[in-house]
């Protein structure tokens, strides 16, 4: 349950950091500027999203980017090694700017704060960071920030792990229009190649009351499309005293009046469950869409990685969904070069993405990962072999995808519109059902809304089309 003892107390350290805020506005004639970097997930930009609630709700202006903020905050990830390193180059970019005198603060936030190395690296080598926190106690960043300003040294507060949760603080939303919704933390998991696990903890489900909740009022100030979040979303309520899981979740999501679209991320396949395919094909909300990482098609590998599943049951998995939802586009990640990869192993991965034609997948070459099992396996692969393999996955990915590209060309689909197209003021990018994009005339007034589109052309991933107009 959402700690509601420390919500009150977070909402009185907000009342704190309004009174430090307007007190240096007064002093230097505007307010603070404050710039969020996010690295990583969707699960990070939704953490951003708090973060950025409550700057905005204590005063800080938000409309800068990094190199004009008066206090930067990076909030990180630690899938790879780059995204670390990532991340100390721009503290580097930090630290010249503050030997050439700039009054800068600077705060570190996320999955890569939660790295033992991580912290023992930046007390030693990044003294001028001012704030560094974790995954665990996001929700105290007022009091943190607090702290920031009121005491002279480097704050370091990092969790092993907690129970609690507090949702209800203020939050900045990117789109008025559609958001995220955490609806469980952590992951039992343990991959091999995946460090996730040791820095978010393990599997705890929100309540489902609390996340109704949460959904009645984003509808209510114009949200119309959800995103549920979570590392493992179809092992939602294991733990839970109410029995529901993930598929009545959904069923509860669908009869809130003003959300039309319901989407999630990130399924396990070895969780993923009929009763859950029978939910979503007899829905009228739940998008046309699913992300399925595969990670490979060899069993051998999959063993090796940990992943609780077959190549046959994996796509034994797909084809039922695809039989109860014809319509559905299935997406995926794939790792080529796990270690102990062999290219018979590549030919089964092959073989999946031939026999299932995915509408498009997400393919990375194997990054060691320290920390984790598999950097310490024998028989990493070459850089050479990784990359030849990467090659023949990837020409497998795009001429299948090329096949689904087009199905919908000729029929009419809802599109929610989401912004000006890139390539064209007088044409709006509007997202179907299957997450694809599709580009057509329009105005600005139609973003945030859900119009029917006649799909004429397909393009790569997206489609051009005309609305309908009744």
């Amino acid at each position: 349950m959402e700690n509601r003892e420390e919500l009150k107390r977070q909402r009185e350290y907000i009342e704190k950091l309004k009174h430090i805020v307007a007190d240096i506005g007064t002093e230097s004639g505007r307010a603070p500027k404050c710039a969020v970097v996010t690295f990583g997930c969707q699960m990070n930009a939704r953490d951003s999203e708090k973060l950025c609630g409550i700057l905005r709700q204590t005063g800080f202006d938000l409309e800068c980017d990094e190199s004009d903020a008066d206090v930067i905050i990076y909030n990180t990830c630690t899938v790879r090694d780059n995204a670390n390193q990532r991340v100390y180059g721009h503290l580097g970019s930090l630290r010249a700017r503050i030997k050439a005198g700039e009054k800068i603060k600077i705060a570190l936030c996320g999955c890569m704060m939660q790295e033992q190395s991580v912290i023992e690296n930046i007390s030693k080598n990044y003294r001028f960071v001012n704030l560094v926190f974790g995954t665990h106690n996001i929700y105290r960043f007022a009091e943190l920030m607090y702290r920031m300003y009121t005491e002279d040294h480097q704050i370091i507060d990092i969790w092993e792990s907690t129970d609690d949760y507090v949702e209800d603080l203020p939050v900045e939303r990117k789109y008025g229009y559609k958001s995220g919704v955490n609806i469980m933390y952590g992951c039992n998991n343990f991959c091999t190649y995946c460090i996730v696990p040791y820095v978010r903890g393990r599997e705890r489900s929100r309540d489902a009351r609390e996340i109704i909740r949460e959904i009645e009022r984003l509808t209510a100030d114009g949200v119309i499309e959800v995103m549920l979040l979570g590392q493992n979303v179809n092992s939602y309520g294991r733990g839970l005293d109410d029995g529901m899981d993930f598929s009545d979740l959904l069923k509860e999501v669908e009869k809130i009046d003003g959300i039309r679209r319901i989407r999630f991320m990130t399924s396990h396949p070895k969780d993923l469950s009929d009763k859950l395919i029978d939910t979503m094909a007899g829905s009228q909300k739940i998008c046309r869409h699913i992300h399925l990482p595969l990670q490979s098609g060899s069993d051998r590998i999959l063993k090796a990685m940990n992943r609780h599943y077959t190549k046959e049951s994996y796509l034994d998995l797909v084809k039922r969904i695809k039989s109860a939802i014809p319509d559905i586009a299935v997406t995926t990640d794939i790792i080529v070069g796990f270690p102990g990869e062999k290219a018979s192993d590549v030919d089964d991965t092959i073989d999946v993405i031939n026999q299932l034609e995915y509408d498009n997948a997400f393919t990375f070459i194997y990054s060691k990962r320290t920390g984790t099992p598999a950097a310490s396996m024998e028989d990493q692969v070459s850089e050479e072999f990784a990359k030849e393999q990467f090659g023949r996955v990837l020409d497998s990915v795009r001429a299948n995808a090329s096949k689904r590209n087009g199905l919908l060309v000729g029929r009419t689909e809802e599109a929610l519109v989401e912004s000006i197209s890139d390539n064209d003021p007088a044409m709006v990018t509007g997202r179907l059902s299957n997450n694809s994009m599709v580009h057509f005339k329009g105005d600005p007034g139609l973003i945030g809304s859900i119009v029917p589109v006649r799909l004429h052309t397909a393009g790569g991933f997206y489609y051009i089309g005309d609305m309908v107009r009744e």
